[in-house]
């Protein structure tokens, strides 16, 4: 897919995610009284413009700064626009930084009242991400922490493949990948784990004492089915060095004869990878060969003593529910703990995506569903935006001037105080807080074009 269709769909998704995010601004301000001076989706100069007049709504095109001030004041109507740059977008409140003595104004609200239109924006965003989970949980169904290739520890606790985990070390857990990022935040070491898992609609309790192991990779993703078919090889490892390619058909291993996925993985099982050679034979355009492939070490540590199968399973009427909430919590708790990370060190400002990022990843997801059909490619992107509206509700609720957390911040003053904070003060607050986040995202912009180009 090439570049402009790239941002074409990422502009329609950023667009969808940000008319939302000011929609909940939009009735909640509405509900309350608030009169509301531009509904807007973009930045910059506005390009086109709908105001409304006694005979109804009608067009107007470009509307320069006193064009739009007198048309609210004559018209005291919400003009709803569309600005040149499709990235952003706008909720303008009558006295929302300012103190105007006019009923309708956002200053003259109850306090409570204003918190409910801040805290409306992000909430739309959970509630879109949620409504996107829906529709994917429906559709492919759910990842369960269903245990595959068990070994000795795990085996000696008396676990078995196919068992599912809902419990480890006290937190709960839903999806393959909550257990997943449980361990990436808690790393494993010589103390002991506790987990719950079922079996047969049974809950049994076991206990791990994880044991230190290396872990070799071939470097090679299978084919969606369950043929014996290399999907993609990856860069410097062991498989791409050795001349394999997409599409080969892996019929051998060590004299073994295999025809399925199931048939490699069983084999590894029984088989773990060493820094031993081991033979490959394949077939690339009906011909026939063979490749001795030494596994690279990819990393070391603590082992628990099994995979995740992390296959979705399909579900109906309430586990779709609780499972797109699932979803929708786990994208939430993610969002929060790589912030966390971010502010530890342990994720490098370097590794942020702004926005050009962002662009980029729409194109691979594109790009690696696209063979499948349409559907595919609509719950790969629909995936990504779960991500993306969770990602934009938890930022937009950090306690940071500019953004609806640091108007909540001066909104709890006021509850504790009984009066407000200065007007001018918190303007002026807002504005630093808003040079910075340019600044910023020029910043990961450059890193976005740096990492990419």
């Amino acid at each position: 897919m090439g570049i402009s269709m790239n941002i074409i769909i990422a502009i329609l998704i950023f667009s969808v995610l940000i008319i939302i995010h000011e929609l909940g601004h939009f009735l909640l301000a509405k509900s309350n009284g608030i009169f509301v001076t531009e509904f807007s989706i973009g930045m910059g100069p506005r390009i086109l413009s709908m105001v409304k007049t006694v005979k109804g709504y009608r067009l107007r095109g470009f509307m320069s700064t006193g064009d739009f001030t007198a048309a609210n004041r004559e018209l005291e109507a919400t003009i709803y626009s569309i600005k040149l740059l499709p990235i952003g977008g706008s909720c303008m409140m009558l006295g929302e930084d300012e103190t105007v003595e006019d009923e309708r104004a956002f200053n003259k609200k109850g306090v409570w009242g204003r918190i409910s239109v801040v805290l409306a924006g992000p909430i739309f965003n959970f509630v879109l991400a949620f409504v996107l989970a829906l529709i994917i949980v429906g559709m492919r169904g759910y990842d369960p922490a269903k245990i595959a290739n068990v070994t000795t520890v795990a085996k000696e606790a008396g676990l078995q493949d196919g068992d599912v985990i809902t419990r480890i070390d006290g937190k709960n857990i839903n999806l393959a990948r909550e257990l997943n990022m449980f361990l990436y935040m808690n790393p494993l070491s010589e103390a002991s784990v506790d987990l719950t898992y079922e079996r047969n609609g049974e809950k049994h309790n076991a206990t791990i004492n994880p044991e230190y192991v290396k872990n070799y990779m071939l470097g090679f993703y299978y084919d969606d089915g369950n043929k014996a078919v290399v999907k993609e090889v990856m860069d410097d490892y062991p498989m791409k060095n050795a001349g394999f390619q997409n599409g080969d058909i892996i019929t051998e291993i060590n004299g073994v004869k295999v025809a399925t996925k199931d048939d490699i993985i069983n084999y590894f099982k029984e088989k773990p990878l060493s820094d031993k050679p081991v033979v490959i034979t394949y077939q690339r355009n009906g011909a026939e060969n063979s490749a001795n492939v030494t596994p690279k070490l990819s990393g070391q540590g603590y082992s628990i003593g099994f995979a995740l199968d992390g296959s979705r399973v399909k579900t109906s009427g309430f586990g779709v529910v609780k499972y797109s909430l699932a979803e929708v919590k786990y994208v939430i708790v993610m969002t929060v703990d790589s912030l966390k990370m971010l502010f530890t060190g342990k994720v490098k400002a370097n590794d942020l995506a702004g926005p050009v990022g962002i662009v980029d990843m729409i194109g691979s997801i594109y790009k690696d569903s696209a063979p499948s059909g349409f559907v595919t490619v609509f719950l790969s992107l629909a995936s990504f935006s779960v991500l993306l509206s969770a990602n934009l509700g938890v930022m937009n609720l950090l306690p940071i001037p500019a953004l609806d957390g640091g108007r909540l911040v001066f909104l709890l003053i006021e509850v504790f105080r009984g009066k407000p904070v200065d007007q001018t003060k918190e303007g002026m607050v807002h504005m630093i807080g808003f040079i910075a986040l340019m600044i910023l995202m020029v910043f990961v912009m450059f890193n976005d074009f740096s990492r990419i180009f």
